[in-house]
């Protein structure tokens, strides 16, 4: 796991650690140096940690005009023994909603599993956002990791399943990103990602 990298292409358009509304503002990185371990398999250290032992992010993109995140996910969403939601929530998700961010794309091609608890934090997420005309969309999630989300009832709270689930987004410029998606989410039909050679 250590040779997974966070998304890096878009890193001359922005990055978390530059930008001083971020929660990773001047965080600072080795690439030498592996601290941060998902089970005992080390994780590459551009990885950020937010509290949780087993999810990490790297928010890949923020635009404060559009108002939408895009971030990256690695490892195991355990609600379950670790209450990663509430983690994400508190040191993530509610720093950026404070700075009008109401779009979230979460890119969970790294997530492992998840172990579902309850739906407070979900309820409360997508209420808050909902009221702003936003939205959460899981994107490229793995089958059996969708399975366990619709098992938890999630789809009452966020954009996932199959239509969202075989988009070629890291050949795109991020704001593409976001609109194709936003796009998704309202229903506007004939938005896709082009398959690249």
């Amino acid at each position: 796991m250590h040779n997974i990298e966070p998304h890096y292409t878009w890193r001359d358009v922005y990055a978390a650690e530059e930008d001083e509304r971020s929660p990773f503002f001047q965080r600072k990185y080795s690439e030498f140096d592996y601290t941060q371990k998902l089970y005992n398999f080390y994780l590459h250290p551009q990885w950020d940690g937010f509290g949780s032992a087993t999810l990490y992010a790297k928010i890949l993109f923020v635009d404060y005009d559009e108002q939408c995140a895009l971030i990256e996910l690695i490892g195991e969403w355990n609600d379950t023994l670790y209450n990663d939601i509430m983690h994400l929530m508190r040191n993530v998700i509610e720093p950026l909603m404070k700075e009008g961010i109401v779009k979230f794309a979460l890119f969970c091609e790294n997530v492992l599993n998840f172990h579902s608890s309850d739906d407070d934090y979900y309820a409360e997420w997508a209420e808050e956002v909902h009221d702003q005309g936003g939205w959460i969309a899981c994107i490229n999630t793995r089958q059996h990791v969708m399975e366990e989300m619709q098992g938890a009832r999630l789809e009452h709270y966020m954009h996932f399943g199959d239509e969202y689930s075989d988009l070629f987004w890291r050949t795109q410029k991020p704001l593409i990103v976001f609109q194709i998606i936003d796009a998704m989410v309202k229903g506007v039909s004939g938005f896709r990602f082009q398959v690249s050679g």
